[in-house]
């Protein structure tokens, strides 16, 4: 059976991250309870495993190379997901009445006013987000919401809406390139969202009849990242429509062409087995809400 996440031994990241962050094998072995042979022995295997070197090894310490540098962000941002998770299930008051598990961008862009206009109704049920990009274990929600690719399992699963994905970049961005047209957005800088079930510049473009990008580009992994880099004159970058109406109605963001195309996966809302009646009936008035937005002209 394949492993979902592409890495070799957990204790040997744990050794690189504290060795890392303090610059030393020998702190960073008190740290972790273990001799500094032990952690050099975990390092090594590590850079063997990633054909790479990690770290200069210098007289009185050790610095990180270019990799070593680019593995450190990365694992403490994972790490503080985790330790966020974790923080949020310990202290959890058994008070709440509805968990819901959802992506950032869902959460701060579409799901949080909702939850506010839920509580002019309903002001004694309360809710509780476990906002992270990556999935979340099985059994703490009551509900998923998000862009959900992989079957989402036991549980009811409705779907909210399709989306369509569009370009957006600043008004100043668009005239500084001159974009006017779909094929003009192949040449210029481009933030890439890093995620397999993402639609890429280059689907987009296709789809569209327009050229391979060749422009300078950006890559990260989280979509709020991209926008906000985009806000910044970073690069153009594409979004979901639905998400997107506050960003464009106050002209962070604009459209830059008015071609799009539609999402190939819906976002949905999951409810889990577990879920309590209070869930079922957030659930039910969230659904209600979205079809009455539907249904409104325009």
């Amino acid at each position: 059976m394949a492993r979902p996440y592409d890495f070799a031994s957990m204790t040997a990241l744990i050794s690189f991250e504290a060795a890392a962050r303090h610059g030393s094998f020998k702190t960073a072995a008190n740290e972790t309870n273990v001799t500094p042979a032990a952690i050099s022995h975990q390092i090594k295997a590590l850079e063997a495993d990633l054909g790479c070197a990690l770290f200069i090894r210098r007289h009185r310490g050790v610095e990180l190379t270019e990799q070593g540098a680019f593995l450190l962000v990365a694992l403490q941002r994972g790490f503080e997901t985790i330790s966020d998770a974790v923080a949020q299930l310990r202290d959890r008051s058994q008070a709440v009445d509805v968990t819901i598990a959802v992506t950032t961008a869902v959460s701060a862009l579409w799901l949080t006013p909702k939850i506010t206009a839920f509580w002019r109704i309903h002001p004694t049920i309360t809710v509780s987000q476990i906002v992270s990009d990556v999935q979340v274990a099985k059994g703490f929600q009551d509900i998923s919401i998000g862009y959900l690719t992989e079957n989402p399992g036991p549980g009811e699963s409705r779907d909210l809406f399709r989306d369509r994905i569009i370009a957006v970049g600043t008004p100043r961005f668009a005239a500084a390139h001159a974009i006017h047209s779909v094929a003009d957005l192949a040449h210029v800088p481009l933030v890439h969202h890093d995620k397999n079930q993402w639609t890429d510049w280059a689907e987009w473009l296709a789809a569209l009849g327009g050229p391979a990008p060749t422009g300078r580009g950006l890559f990260v992994n989280n979509h709020m990242i991209a926008l906000q880099a985009a806000q910044d004159d970073v690069g153009a970058v594409l979004a979901w429509d639905g998400l997107m109406t506050d960003l464009l109605a106050r002209e962070r963001l604009v459209r830059l062409v008015p071609q799009d195309i539609p999402s190939s996966v819906p976002f949905r809302l999951v409810i889990h087995p577990r879920a309590s009646a209070k869930a079922r009936l957030f659930a039910g008035w969230l659904l209600r809400d979205v079809s009455a937005g539907a249904a409104q002209p325009g």
